[in-house]
Protein backbone atom coordinates (compact mmCIF):
# COMPACT_ATOMS: atom_id res chain seq x y z
CA UNK A 1 0.00 0.00 0.00
CA UNK A 2 1.28 3.72 -0.95
CA UNK A 3 2.73 5.90 1.64
CA UNK A 4 -0.43 8.72 2.60
CA UNK A 5 0.51 12.12 1.69
CA UNK A 6 -2.52 13.71 3.41
CA UNK A 7 -3.80 13.67 7.16
CA UNK A 8 -7.15 12.06 5.71
CA UNK A 9 -5.25 9.60 3.56
CA UNK A 10 -3.25 8.56 6.64
CA UNK A 11 -6.52 8.35 8.80
CA UNK A 12 -8.06 5.82 5.97
CA UNK A 13 -4.90 4.01 5.85
CA UNK A 14 -4.24 3.50 9.84
CA UNK A 15 -7.68 2.04 9.98
CA UNK A 16 -7.67 -0.12 6.85
CA UNK A 17 -4.41 -1.51 8.12
CA UNK A 18 -4.68 -1.26 12.45
CA UNK A 19 -8.61 -0.70 12.72
CA UNK A 20 -8.65 -3.10 15.78
CA UNK A 21 -5.67 -1.99 17.94
CA UNK A 22 -5.32 0.89 20.24
CA UNK A 23 -4.69 4.59 18.55
CA UNK A 24 -5.69 6.18 21.77
CA UNK A 25 -5.28 4.93 25.26
CA UNK A 26 -6.25 7.37 27.42
CA UNK A 27 -7.00 6.52 30.86
CA UNK A 28 -9.90 4.68 30.97
CA UNK A 29 -10.32 6.03 27.37
CA UNK A 30 -9.45 3.02 24.57
CA UNK A 31 -10.16 4.27 21.02
CA UNK A 32 -9.05 1.80 18.09
CA UNK A 33 -7.93 3.35 15.10
CA UNK A 34 -11.14 2.38 13.11
CA UNK A 35 -13.16 4.27 16.20
CA UNK A 36 -10.38 6.77 15.78
CA UNK A 37 -11.55 7.51 12.21
CA UNK A 38 -14.91 7.51 12.84
CA UNK A 39 -14.27 10.03 15.67
CA UNK A 40 -12.12 12.25 13.32
CA UNK A 41 -15.12 12.31 11.25
CA UNK A 42 -17.83 13.49 14.06
CA UNK A 43 -15.32 16.16 15.05
CA UNK A 44 -15.23 17.02 11.12
CA UNK A 45 -18.70 17.49 10.81
CA UNK A 46 -18.91 19.56 14.00
CA UNK A 47 -16.27 21.66 13.28
CA UNK A 48 -18.33 21.88 9.95
CA UNK A 49 -21.51 22.63 10.95
CA UNK A 50 -19.89 26.01 12.73
CA UNK A 51 -18.83 27.12 10.01
CA UNK A 52 -15.09 25.72 9.58
CA UNK A 53 -13.96 25.90 5.41
CA UNK A 54 -11.14 24.89 3.95
CA UNK A 55 -8.21 27.68 4.52
CA UNK A 56 -9.30 28.50 7.48
CA UNK A 57 -7.09 28.10 10.80
CA UNK A 58 -8.45 26.25 13.89
CA UNK A 59 -6.27 27.01 17.13
CA UNK A 60 -6.16 24.22 20.01
CA UNK A 61 -4.97 25.58 23.37
CA UNK A 62 -5.48 22.49 25.59
CA UNK A 63 -3.35 19.64 27.12
CA UNK A 64 -2.26 16.04 25.95
CA UNK A 65 -5.73 14.04 25.64
CA UNK A 66 -7.61 12.31 23.29
CA UNK A 67 -9.82 15.28 22.45
CA UNK A 68 -6.80 17.67 21.28
CA UNK A 69 -6.23 15.01 18.39
CA UNK A 70 -9.26 14.72 17.33
CA UNK A 71 -10.00 18.49 16.91
CA UNK A 72 -6.39 19.19 15.06
CA UNK A 73 -7.19 16.03 12.92
CA UNK A 74 -10.92 17.13 12.27
CA UNK A 75 -9.79 20.38 11.32
CA UNK A 76 -6.76 19.13 8.74
CA UNK A 77 -9.97 16.80 7.40
CA UNK A 78 -11.49 19.55 6.14
CA UNK A 79 -8.76 21.46 4.78
CA UNK A 80 -8.51 23.65 7.49
CA UNK A 81 -4.98 24.24 9.41
CA UNK A 82 -3.76 23.59 13.24
CA UNK A 83 -2.86 26.76 15.08
CA UNK A 84 -1.86 24.61 18.56
CA UNK A 85 -0.91 27.44 21.67
CA UNK A 86 1.15 26.33 24.28
CA UNK A 87 -0.68 25.51 27.54
CA UNK A 88 1.52 27.90 29.15
CA UNK A 89 0.24 30.84 27.38
CA UNK A 90 -1.41 34.23 29.57
CA UNK A 91 -3.67 35.70 27.71
CA UNK A 92 -1.61 38.47 26.16
CA UNK A 93 0.53 35.66 24.34
CA UNK A 94 -2.32 33.48 22.87
CA UNK A 95 -4.33 36.98 22.11
CA UNK A 96 -0.81 38.01 19.72
CA UNK A 97 -0.76 34.54 18.00
CA UNK A 98 -4.62 34.21 17.70
CA UNK A 99 -4.65 38.08 15.97
CA UNK A 100 -1.77 37.11 13.69
CA UNK A 101 -3.35 33.51 12.92
CA UNK A 102 -6.40 34.61 11.76
CA UNK A 103 -8.17 31.64 13.61
CA UNK A 104 -11.98 31.85 13.13
CA UNK A 105 -12.06 28.86 15.78
CA UNK A 106 -10.53 28.02 18.82
CA UNK A 107 -10.61 24.90 20.95
CA UNK A 108 -9.48 25.33 24.71
CA UNK A 109 -9.83 22.84 28.05
CA UNK A 110 -10.92 25.93 30.70
CA UNK A 111 -10.27 25.01 34.20
CA UNK A 112 -7.22 21.95 33.36
CA UNK A 113 -4.67 22.96 36.38
CA UNK A 114 -7.18 25.69 37.24
CA UNK A 115 -6.16 27.77 34.62
CA UNK A 116 -9.32 29.24 32.81
CA UNK A 117 -7.68 29.99 29.37
CA UNK A 118 -11.13 31.62 27.90
CA UNK A 119 -11.48 34.04 30.51
CA UNK A 120 -7.83 34.66 29.99
CA UNK A 121 -8.38 35.50 27.00
CA UNK A 122 -11.07 37.65 27.23
CA UNK A 123 -9.26 39.66 30.50
CA UNK A 124 -6.45 40.35 27.94
CA UNK A 125 -8.31 42.55 25.57
CA UNK A 126 -7.15 46.19 25.10
CA UNK A 127 -9.85 48.62 26.50
CA UNK A 128 -12.47 49.80 23.60
CA UNK A 129 -12.16 46.39 21.77
CA UNK A 130 -15.01 45.26 19.61
CA UNK A 131 -17.11 43.18 21.32
CA UNK A 132 -19.02 41.16 18.76
CA UNK A 133 -16.94 38.52 18.63
CA UNK A 134 -17.27 35.49 21.66
CA UNK A 135 -13.64 36.61 22.61
CA UNK A 136 -13.39 40.84 22.42
CA UNK A 137 -10.61 42.35 20.06
CA UNK A 138 -10.56 39.36 17.83
CA UNK A 139 -13.26 39.92 15.54
CA UNK A 140 -11.95 36.94 12.69
CA UNK A 141 -12.82 34.25 15.79
CA UNK A 142 -16.26 33.38 15.46
CA UNK A 143 -16.50 29.95 17.91
CA UNK A 144 -14.93 29.09 20.89
CA UNK A 145 -15.40 25.31 21.94
CA UNK A 146 -14.73 24.13 25.12
CA UNK A 147 -13.67 20.41 25.73
CA UNK A 148 -15.61 20.38 29.32
CA UNK A 149 -18.75 21.60 29.92
CA UNK A 150 -18.62 25.19 28.16
CA UNK A 151 -18.87 27.08 31.57
CA UNK A 152 -17.79 30.34 30.66
CA UNK A 153 -20.53 32.24 28.49
CA UNK A 154 -20.52 32.59 25.08
CA UNK A 155 -18.23 29.14 24.77
CA UNK A 156 -19.77 26.20 22.93
CA UNK A 157 -19.19 23.14 24.88
CA UNK A 158 -17.64 19.66 22.81
CA UNK A 159 -20.53 17.54 22.94
CA UNK A 160 -22.53 20.20 22.00
CA UNK A 161 -20.54 20.31 19.33
CA UNK A 162 -20.33 17.26 18.02
CA UNK A 163 -24.32 17.50 18.66
CA UNK A 164 -24.41 20.05 15.78
CA UNK A 165 -22.15 18.33 13.42
CA UNK A 166 -25.32 15.55 13.04
CA UNK A 167 -26.86 17.59 10.81
CA UNK A 168 -24.10 17.65 8.66
CA UNK A 169 -24.30 15.14 6.04
CA UNK A 170 -21.11 12.86 6.05
CA UNK A 171 -20.52 12.79 2.53
CA UNK A 172 -20.12 17.01 2.64
CA UNK A 173 -17.11 16.03 5.01
CA UNK A 174 -15.69 13.12 3.04
CA UNK A 175 -15.70 15.48 -0.18
CA UNK A 176 -13.84 18.01 1.66
CA UNK A 177 -11.67 15.25 2.88
CA UNK A 178 -10.59 14.34 -0.51
CA UNK A 179 -9.95 18.08 -1.77
CA UNK A 180 -7.41 18.23 0.31
CA UNK A 181 -3.90 17.85 -1.31
CA UNK A 182 -0.26 17.12 -0.14
CA UNK A 183 0.49 20.71 -0.66
CA UNK A 184 -2.61 21.87 1.42
CA UNK A 185 -0.96 23.56 4.27
CA UNK A 186 -1.39 21.40 7.58
CA UNK A 187 -0.27 23.51 10.07
CA UNK A 188 0.87 26.96 11.36
CA UNK A 189 3.60 26.33 14.32
CA UNK A 190 4.26 29.98 15.99
CA UNK A 191 7.39 30.48 17.09
CA UNK A 192 8.57 33.79 18.74
CA UNK A 193 11.86 34.21 16.65
CA UNK A 194 14.27 36.66 17.62
CA UNK A 195 12.63 39.80 17.47
CA UNK A 196 9.91 38.55 20.11
CA UNK A 197 7.07 38.98 17.27
CA UNK A 198 5.67 35.14 16.61
CA UNK A 199 6.12 34.03 13.27
CA UNK A 200 3.51 31.06 11.91
CA UNK A 201 6.03 28.49 10.47
CA UNK A 202 3.37 26.99 7.36
CA UNK A 203 4.33 22.84 6.94
CA UNK A 204 1.97 21.25 4.10
CA UNK A 205 0.49 17.88 4.84
CA UNK A 206 3.31 16.25 2.41
CA UNK A 207 5.99 17.99 4.92
CA UNK A 208 4.19 17.04 7.94
CA UNK A 209 3.83 13.63 7.19
CA UNK A 210 7.34 13.38 6.22
CA UNK A 211 8.73 14.43 9.19
CA UNK A 212 6.27 11.50 10.67
CA UNK A 213 7.55 9.01 8.59
CA UNK A 214 11.52 9.88 9.32
CA UNK A 215 10.88 9.88 12.78
CA UNK A 216 9.08 6.34 12.98
CA UNK A 217 11.72 4.60 10.51
CA UNK A 218 14.21 5.97 13.30
CA UNK A 219 12.51 4.98 15.93
CA UNK A 220 11.45 1.63 14.22
CA UNK A 221 8.01 1.95 15.18
CA UNK A 222 5.41 -0.88 14.51
CA UNK A 223 1.82 -1.58 15.35
CA UNK A 224 3.07 -3.46 18.79
CA UNK A 225 4.57 -0.57 19.94
CA UNK A 226 3.25 1.64 22.84
CA UNK A 227 4.24 4.96 22.77
CA UNK A 228 4.10 7.98 25.90
CA UNK A 229 3.85 11.25 24.47
CA UNK A 230 5.03 13.21 27.13
CA UNK A 231 6.00 15.98 24.77
CA UNK A 232 2.91 18.30 24.38
CA UNK A 233 0.99 18.13 21.35
CA UNK A 234 1.19 21.94 20.90
CA UNK A 235 4.42 21.64 20.32
CA UNK A 236 6.03 19.86 17.11
CA UNK A 237 8.26 17.19 19.11
CA UNK A 238 4.08 15.57 20.67
CA UNK A 239 2.24 16.64 17.57
CA UNK A 240 4.34 15.85 14.46
CA UNK A 241 6.78 13.14 16.67
CA UNK A 242 4.24 11.86 18.26
CA UNK A 243 0.50 11.72 17.25
CA UNK A 244 0.93 12.10 13.28
CA UNK A 245 4.35 9.76 13.66
CA UNK A 246 2.14 7.06 15.73
CA UNK A 247 -0.34 6.74 13.18
CA UNK A 248 1.85 5.90 10.65
CA UNK A 249 2.83 2.88 12.27
CA UNK A 250 -0.05 2.28 14.52
CA UNK A 251 1.36 2.47 17.39
CA UNK A 252 -1.00 3.23 20.47
CA UNK A 253 -0.66 6.70 21.70
CA UNK A 254 -0.60 7.20 25.61
CA UNK A 255 -0.49 10.51 26.37
CA UNK A 256 0.53 12.30 29.02
CA UNK A 257 -0.74 15.81 30.30
CA UNK A 258 0.90 16.31 33.55
CA UNK A 259 4.39 14.96 33.90
CA UNK A 260 5.11 13.20 37.54
CA UNK A 261 8.28 10.93 37.55
CA UNK A 262 6.20 8.47 40.08
CA UNK A 263 3.11 8.44 37.99
CA UNK A 264 5.42 8.32 34.49
CA UNK A 265 7.03 5.06 36.04
CA UNK A 266 3.49 3.66 37.30
CA UNK A 267 2.25 4.18 33.34
CA UNK A 268 5.08 2.54 32.29
CA UNK A 269 4.88 -0.49 34.46
CA UNK A 270 1.33 -0.54 33.89
CA UNK A 271 1.25 -0.50 29.47
CA UNK A 272 3.94 -2.05 29.30
CA UNK A 273 5.10 1.27 27.32
CA UNK A 274 8.15 0.34 24.76
CA UNK A 275 8.88 4.58 23.22
CA UNK A 276 9.50 7.14 25.65
CA UNK A 277 11.00 10.49 24.17
CA UNK A 278 11.67 13.42 25.65
CA UNK A 279 13.60 16.25 26.81
CA UNK A 280 17.17 15.33 28.72
CA UNK A 281 15.60 17.02 32.33
CA UNK A 282 13.18 13.78 31.78
CA UNK A 283 15.34 10.85 31.87
CA UNK A 284 17.44 12.85 34.62
CA UNK A 285 14.69 13.02 36.54
CA UNK A 286 14.14 9.24 36.33
CA UNK A 287 17.92 8.31 36.55
CA UNK A 288 18.01 10.06 39.80
CA UNK A 289 14.77 9.53 41.36
CA UNK A 290 14.45 7.45 45.02
CA UNK A 291 12.08 5.12 43.67
CA UNK A 292 13.14 4.27 40.36
CA UNK A 293 13.90 0.67 41.51
CA UNK A 294 10.33 -0.30 42.87
CA UNK A 295 9.09 -0.11 39.20
CA UNK A 296 9.55 -2.59 36.29
CA UNK A 297 10.57 -0.13 33.18
CA UNK A 298 11.91 -3.13 31.33
CA UNK A 299 9.49 -2.81 28.35
CA UNK A 300 11.52 0.15 27.68
CA UNK A 301 12.84 -0.36 23.92
CA UNK A 302 13.24 3.52 22.32
CA UNK A 303 14.15 6.75 23.50
CA UNK A 304 14.81 10.15 21.84
CA UNK A 305 16.63 13.09 23.78
CA UNK A 306 16.97 16.25 22.46
CA UNK A 307 16.32 19.74 22.63
CA UNK A 308 18.79 21.13 25.16
CA UNK A 309 22.21 20.31 25.69
CA UNK A 310 23.20 16.86 27.35
CA UNK A 311 25.38 15.30 30.14
CA UNK A 312 28.18 13.40 28.49
CA UNK A 313 26.83 10.25 30.56
CA UNK A 314 23.64 10.58 29.86
CA UNK A 315 22.72 8.49 27.06
CA UNK A 316 24.79 5.65 28.83
CA UNK A 317 22.80 5.62 31.64
CA UNK A 318 19.91 5.78 29.78
CA UNK A 319 20.91 2.53 28.35
CA UNK A 320 22.21 0.98 31.43
CA UNK A 321 19.90 2.23 34.07
CA UNK A 322 16.63 2.77 32.68
CA UNK A 323 17.19 -0.13 30.59
CA UNK A 324 16.18 1.15 26.70
CA UNK A 325 17.57 -0.76 23.98
CA UNK A 326 18.41 1.76 21.42
CA UNK A 327 19.00 5.64 22.66
CA UNK A 328 19.04 8.54 20.40
CA UNK A 329 19.83 12.20 20.19
CA UNK A 330 18.14 14.31 16.87
CA UNK A 331 18.20 18.49 15.97
CA UNK A 332 15.83 20.16 14.47
CA UNK A 333 13.62 23.41 14.93
CA UNK A 334 9.93 24.25 14.10
CA UNK A 335 11.10 25.37 10.63
CA UNK A 336 12.64 22.06 10.28
CA UNK A 337 11.27 19.58 12.39
CA UNK A 338 13.66 16.47 11.96
CA UNK A 339 17.14 17.51 10.66
CA UNK A 340 19.20 15.01 11.82
CA UNK A 341 19.13 11.84 14.19
CA UNK A 342 21.30 9.25 15.38
CA UNK A 343 21.66 6.45 13.76
CA UNK A 344 20.78 2.70 15.20
CA UNK A 345 23.56 1.17 16.95
CA UNK A 346 25.78 4.16 17.58
CA UNK A 347 28.17 4.42 20.70
CA UNK A 348 26.14 6.25 23.11
CA UNK A 349 29.36 8.64 24.00
CA UNK A 350 28.69 9.60 20.33
CA UNK A 351 25.56 9.83 20.47
CA UNK A 352 25.99 12.23 23.49
CA UNK A 353 28.29 13.97 21.47
CA UNK A 354 26.67 14.64 18.24
CA UNK A 355 23.04 14.80 16.76
CA UNK A 356 23.65 12.32 13.95
CA UNK A 357 23.88 12.74 10.17
CA UNK A 358 21.03 14.35 8.11
CA UNK A 359 17.92 12.42 7.86
CA UNK A 360 16.80 11.16 4.43
CA UNK A 361 15.87 13.79 2.53
CA UNK A 362 17.05 16.82 4.29
CA UNK A 363 20.96 18.24 3.51
CA UNK A 364 22.76 19.76 6.08
CA UNK A 365 26.10 22.18 5.50
CA UNK A 366 28.02 24.34 7.87
CA UNK A 367 29.36 27.48 6.64
CA UNK A 368 31.13 30.91 6.97
CA UNK A 369 29.90 34.44 7.85
CA UNK A 370 30.62 34.55 3.71
CA UNK A 371 28.39 31.18 2.83
CA UNK A 372 31.89 29.37 2.17
CA UNK A 373 31.54 25.84 3.27
CA UNK A 374 33.89 25.42 6.55
CA UNK A 375 36.42 22.71 7.40
CA UNK A 376 35.34 19.38 9.50
CA UNK A 377 35.61 20.18 12.65
CA UNK A 378 35.00 23.79 12.83
CA UNK A 379 32.46 25.76 13.01
CA UNK A 380 29.84 27.53 11.25
CA UNK A 381 26.13 28.13 10.88
CA UNK A 382 24.31 25.57 9.87
CA UNK A 383 21.96 25.43 6.70
CA UNK A 384 19.28 23.13 6.25
CA UNK A 385 17.75 21.99 2.83
CA UNK A 386 15.15 19.50 1.66
CA UNK A 387 11.63 18.18 1.69
CA UNK A 388 10.62 18.96 4.98
CA UNK A 389 11.89 22.74 5.32
CA UNK A 390 9.28 24.81 6.45
CA UNK A 391 6.99 25.98 3.36
CA UNK A 392 7.49 29.98 4.81
CA UNK A 393 6.19 31.89 7.40
CA UNK A 394 2.72 32.76 7.54
CA UNK A 395 1.40 36.22 5.41
CA UNK A 396 4.99 37.19 6.26
CA UNK A 397 7.31 36.73 2.47
CA UNK A 398 9.96 39.01 4.18
CA UNK A 399 11.00 36.88 6.91
CA UNK A 400 10.58 34.09 4.97
CA UNK A 401 13.01 35.47 2.29
CA UNK A 402 15.38 36.04 5.31
CA UNK A 403 15.17 32.48 6.30
CA UNK A 404 14.98 30.37 3.00
CA UNK A 405 17.68 31.69 0.49
CA UNK A 406 17.37 32.04 -3.37
CA UNK A 407 19.06 27.94 -3.46
CA UNK A 408 16.37 27.13 -0.90
CA UNK A 409 18.57 26.70 2.41
CA UNK A 410 17.40 27.31 5.55
CA UNK A 411 19.77 29.41 7.48
CA UNK A 412 19.01 28.15 11.23
CA UNK A 413 21.18 30.89 13.20
CA UNK A 414 22.71 27.52 15.24
CA UNK A 415 25.91 27.26 15.62
CA UNK A 416 27.77 24.13 14.41
CA UNK A 417 30.30 21.62 13.24
CA UNK A 418 29.74 18.28 11.30
CA UNK A 419 32.62 15.63 11.99
CA UNK A 420 34.39 13.08 10.00
CA UNK A 421 30.94 10.78 9.59
CA UNK A 422 28.92 14.12 9.05
CA UNK A 423 27.18 13.98 11.89
CA UNK A 424 26.60 17.87 13.34
CA UNK A 425 27.32 19.03 16.95
CA UNK A 426 25.16 22.28 17.98
CA UNK A 427 27.84 24.38 19.71
CA UNK A 428 25.56 27.61 19.82
CA UNK A 429 22.60 29.60 18.80
CA UNK A 430 23.54 32.49 16.71
CA UNK A 431 20.17 33.93 17.52
CA UNK A 432 20.29 33.82 21.27
CA UNK A 433 18.24 31.67 22.46
CA UNK A 434 17.69 29.03 24.92
CA UNK A 435 15.73 26.20 25.72
CA UNK A 436 14.38 25.81 29.20
CA UNK A 437 13.16 22.04 30.41
CA UNK A 438 12.18 21.51 26.67
CA UNK A 439 10.70 24.72 25.52
CA UNK A 440 12.48 27.25 23.22
CA UNK A 441 12.59 30.72 24.99
CA UNK A 442 13.64 33.93 22.73
CA UNK A 443 14.91 36.79 24.79
CA UNK A 444 14.02 39.09 22.96
CA UNK A 445 10.13 38.77 23.78
CA UNK A 446 11.44 38.43 27.77
CA UNK A 447 13.12 41.61 26.92
CA UNK A 448 10.40 43.76 25.84
CA UNK A 449 8.01 42.50 28.79
CA UNK A 450 10.40 43.63 31.17
CA UNK A 451 11.23 47.26 29.48
CA UNK A 452 7.47 48.01 29.75
CA UNK A 453 7.84 47.91 33.27
CA UNK A 454 8.11 51.44 34.44
CA UNK A 455 10.92 51.15 37.08
CA UNK A 456 12.99 49.31 34.47
CA UNK A 457 14.94 50.89 31.73
CA UNK A 458 16.65 48.58 29.33
CA UNK A 459 17.04 44.54 29.86
CA UNK A 460 19.00 41.85 28.40
CA UNK A 461 18.53 38.15 28.93
CA UNK A 462 20.69 35.40 28.58
CA UNK A 463 20.36 31.63 29.36
CA UNK A 464 22.72 30.40 32.10
CA UNK A 465 23.03 26.60 32.87
CA UNK A 466 21.17 24.73 35.21
CA UNK A 467 21.22 21.25 36.55
CA UNK A 468 17.56 20.45 36.66
CA UNK A 469 16.13 22.40 33.92
CA UNK A 470 19.62 22.17 31.32
CA UNK A 471 18.98 26.37 31.05
CA UNK A 472 16.97 28.52 32.91
CA UNK A 473 16.79 32.63 31.74
CA UNK A 474 19.07 35.26 33.86
CA UNK A 475 17.40 39.08 33.73
CA UNK A 476 20.02 41.92 33.58
CA UNK A 477 18.61 45.43 34.46
CA UNK A 478 19.07 49.19 34.13
CA UNK A 479 16.76 50.61 36.53
CA UNK A 480 15.67 54.14 36.44
CA UNK A 481 17.51 56.51 38.81
CA UNK A 482 16.47 56.53 42.60
CA UNK A 483 14.69 53.42 42.26
CA UNK A 484 15.10 49.92 44.37
CA UNK A 485 15.47 46.76 43.07
CA UNK A 486 12.23 44.83 43.88
CA UNK A 487 12.77 41.42 42.53
CA UNK A 488 9.64 39.84 43.97
CA UNK A 489 7.33 42.52 42.09
CA UNK A 490 9.21 42.25 38.86
CA UNK A 491 9.33 38.58 38.74
CA UNK A 492 5.23 38.79 39.50
CA UNK A 493 4.85 41.37 37.36
CA UNK A 494 6.66 38.69 34.72
CA UNK A 495 4.41 36.18 35.74
CA UNK A 496 1.38 37.81 34.53
CA UNK A 497 2.70 38.62 30.83
CA UNK A 498 4.58 35.48 30.32
CA UNK A 499 4.52 31.51 30.19
CA UNK A 500 6.39 30.48 33.50
CA UNK A 501 9.04 28.79 31.91
CA UNK A 502 9.81 32.23 29.91
CA UNK A 503 10.36 34.15 33.43
CA UNK A 504 13.71 34.58 34.62
CA UNK A 505 15.48 32.51 37.53
CA UNK A 506 16.99 35.61 38.77
CA UNK A 507 17.53 39.16 38.50
CA UNK A 508 20.25 41.16 37.98
CA UNK A 509 20.77 44.74 38.41
CA UNK A 510 23.84 46.63 36.56
CA UNK A 511 24.84 50.19 36.02
CA UNK A 512 25.79 49.66 32.65
CA UNK A 513 25.36 46.68 29.98
CA UNK A 514 28.50 45.63 28.47
CA UNK A 515 28.31 46.31 24.83
CA UNK A 516 30.59 46.76 21.52
CA UNK A 517 31.50 49.69 19.69
CA UNK A 518 28.51 49.58 17.82
CA UNK A 519 26.65 50.13 20.77
CA UNK A 520 25.00 45.93 20.96
CA UNK A 521 24.94 44.77 23.96
CA UNK A 522 27.51 42.02 24.40
CA UNK A 523 25.66 38.90 25.33
CA UNK A 524 28.57 36.49 25.38
CA UNK A 525 30.06 38.62 28.29
CA UNK A 526 26.83 38.53 30.15
CA UNK A 527 26.82 34.61 29.86
CA UNK A 528 30.08 34.11 31.42
CA UNK A 529 30.18 36.82 33.97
Amino acid sequence: MATAHTIPALLEQASARHGDRPAFVDGDTVLTYAELAAEVVRAARGLRAVGVQPGDRVAVWAPNRTEFALALLGAQSLGAALVPLNTRYRGHEARVVLERSGASVLVVADGFLDTHYTRMLRESAPEGSDESSPVAGLPRLHTVVDLGGGGEEGTLAWAELLARGEQVPVSEVAGLAAGVTPDTVCDILFTSGTTGVPKGVMSSHRQTLGVAQVWATGAGLTDQDRYAVINPFFHSFGYKAGIITAMTAGTAIHPVPVYSPESLMELVERERITVLPGAPTLFLTLINHPRLADFDLSSLRFAIAGAATVPETLFEQMLTVLGFDQVAQAYGLTECVVATQSRPGEDPRHVAETTGPGVPGIEVRVVDEHGQDVAVGADGEVLLRGDNVMLGYFEDPEATAEAIDPDGWLHTGDVGRLDEHGCLKITDRIKDMFTVGGFNVYPAEVENVLSRHPDVVEAAVVGVPDERMGTVGRAYLILRDGVAADEAALTAYCRERLANFKVPRELVVLAELPRNASGKVLKKDLRSS
